[in-house]
């Protein structure tokens, strides 16, 4: 009876010659065979210092080298550096216009496709000037027409003609 150690702990455990012959049989419990099998190590979350387990696989894809709890705390510390102004995508950081809009008597309908549901709903610079947040510069769209606006002559054009008739 082939008597085997467990490659994890001091435990002795029977194995069957044919698992042995396969090259099996190196832990004694599913246990043990899970922590041998692991690859990674406890670190340090890199904001809150929470130690977490991390796989041998996440010290490779991290392109910051920094590991984190959670996602929260990777949000927490990725906001410190790509938000606000230092974000690619940042432009002015004015907001004010959607409010403008809403405190008018305008209607809150898509100026092209008549849609009347708020969420989707954004609000176009007629003149594609962001900060001329006058009311006379701010049309509602949604964000299929406001892209195909944008875009698509076309579909400008016919914005262009329906700019100028008053909403009810």
């Amino acid at each position: 009876m082939p008597i085997r150690k467990c490659k994890l702990c001091p435990n002795r455990f029977y194995a069957k010659p044919y698992f042995l012959k396969m090259g099996h049989a190196k832990f004694c419990s599913k246990e043990c065979q899970y922590e041998g099998q692991k690859n990674g190590k406890v670190v340090k979350c890199f904001l809150c210092r929470k130690e977490v387990y991390k796989r041998g696989h996440a010290f490779k894809t991290s392109k910051s080298g920094k590991l984190f709890c959670n996602k929260s705390c990777q949000t927490k510390w990725r906001n410190t550096f790509f938000s606000g102004p230092k974000h690619a995508n940042w432009k002015y950081g004015s907001y004010s216009y959607r409010t403008i809009i809403m405190r008018q008597s305008i209607p809150k309908i898509c100026r092209l496709c008549k849609t009347k549901d708020i969420r989707v709903l954004a609000v176009h610079h007629i003149d594609k000037n962001r900060k001329n947040n006058k009311i006379s510069n701010l049309a509602w769209l949604c964000h299929n027409c406001h892209l195909l606006v944008h875009h698509y002559d076309a579909e400008r054009n016919k914005f262009e003609r329906i700019k100028m008739v008053p909403m009810v």
